[in-house]
């Protein structure tokens, strides 16, 4: 019972990873259910978890890919048409080709090395989709890479404030000195202590959504918008000809809700690609909320701009200034002959803090691990 409810419960997130709703409520009667019909045909199977699973007609093609993906037969069964007689065993490890593999997250580098404690398990061949270019992935790939992206931490380090609190600093609480002073005749007998609040440092998305671009866009989304449902203090941007702020679409909790709702904010989607105007509109509208505070930003671009050289390093250079470390984030890093030649990276390059690939999961778990050993200073 515990390896068939360790399955079910993955399967719970993937199908959750692509845009369905389930709760763990269902999930629970799905593995008291399947104690009530044969595990050994796929069959009865499939339609126990469609009658308690999916809840919309709109939602059948995509619990059915998912199904697919998930529950594949590797018993020694013969497949007679349909589904009927692909055989499963849902009680025994999961696995594909006899090789257990992690479920990809943060530790894609080696996945072959087993998954941690309390780490689920799944079909899925994790080696190849760790290194795997984005434009590459077939639609059950991006389910996993919804999940993987979903278990990865985006933490951009902290910021002092100007306020204080209590707590072991350099300063004495002269005020919280005094009043304690009251309850022992005028006497100072301790000196209470204080130090500068900390909060998290805010993070700005600037995703390029332009026709060189739109292979890469539908992991970027996923990734934009797993980085904005985990974190509040996020802002995010997306521009090709101009720039559209979708902070609010992206904190969905489903990503086709998210991706539908930024579908229809943008209105040059997969235009031309002026960098250099895209970030004057954000400097001249968006400054004080998206910039204060000295945010991390990442810019998510291919670098073929059709602007001016001139302006797109000036207001990079700008955006430096503003924000506590600018990183430039590339899905051509890593590809065959690439070099960064074009006149608007040529320009902009000098303004740059951290110029990384993004084209890869394995891509985007360092670029987890680069956020959360941020210094405190440039």
């Amino acid at each position: 019972m515990t390896a068939l409810l360790d399955n079910v419960l993955v399967f719970g997130r993937l199908l959750r990873a692509v845009g369905l709703e389930v709760h763990i409520g269902r999930l629970l009667d799905i593995a008291e259910a399947l104690q009530h019909v044969d595990i050994g045909a796929r069959d009865d199977v499939y339609h126990t978890c469609r009658a308690l699973l999916v809840h919309r007609r709109d939602d059948l093609a995509m619990f059915d890919r998912a199904f697919d993906a998930f529950w594949r037969g590797h018993g020694h069964g013969v497949a007679p048409e349909g589904r009927r007689g692909r055989e499963i065993d849902a009680g025994s490890r999961p696995a594909d080709a006899g090789q257990p593999v992690a479920l990809p997250g943060a530790t894609l580098a080696d996945p072959t090395a087993g998954a941690p404690s309390g780490v689920l398990q799944t079909w899925s061949d994790a080696r190849t989709l760790a290194h795997k270019d984005f434009a590459e992935f077939t639609p059950e790939e991006m389910a996993l890479a919804r999940m993987a992206l979903d278990r990865m931490v985006w933490t951009p380090g902290e910021r002092r404030t100007r306020r204080w609190s209590r707590g072991r600093g350099p300063r004495v609480d002269l005020r919280r000195a005094l009043a304690s002073s009251v309850r022992t005749g005028g006497d100072v007998v301790v000196l209470p202590r204080r130090r500068r609040r900390r909060r998290a440092r805010p993070l700005v998305l600037l995703c390029d959504i332009s026709g060189s671009m739109d292979r890469y866009a539908r992991v970027l989304l996923q990734f934009v918008h797993a980085v904005g449902r985990r974190n509040r203090r996020v802002e995010a941007f997306v521009f090709s000809t101009g720039l559209t702020r979708v902070t609010r679409q992206i904190r969905a909790t489903r990503l086709d809700r998210a991706v539908a709702d930024v579908s229809r904010a943008v209105p040059d989607w997969s235009g031309g690609t002026r960098i250099g105007e895209a970030l004057r509109h954000l400097r001249i509208g968006w400054r004080r909320r998206a910039l204060h505070g000295r945010p991390v930003v990442l810019l998510v671009s291919d670098g073929w701009d059709r602007g001016d050289p001139a302006l797109l390093r000036d207001e990079v250079a700008r955006l430096q200034r503003d924000s506590h470390r600018l990183i430039w984030l590339n899905p051509l890093i890593g590809t065959v002959d690439y070099a960064p030649l074009t006149r608007g990276l040529q320009a902009a390059l000098p303004f740059v803090d951290d110029f990384l690939p993004v084209r890869t999961l394995t891509n985007l778990a360092d670029l987890a691990l680069h956020l959360d050993q941020l210094p405190a200073r440039r």
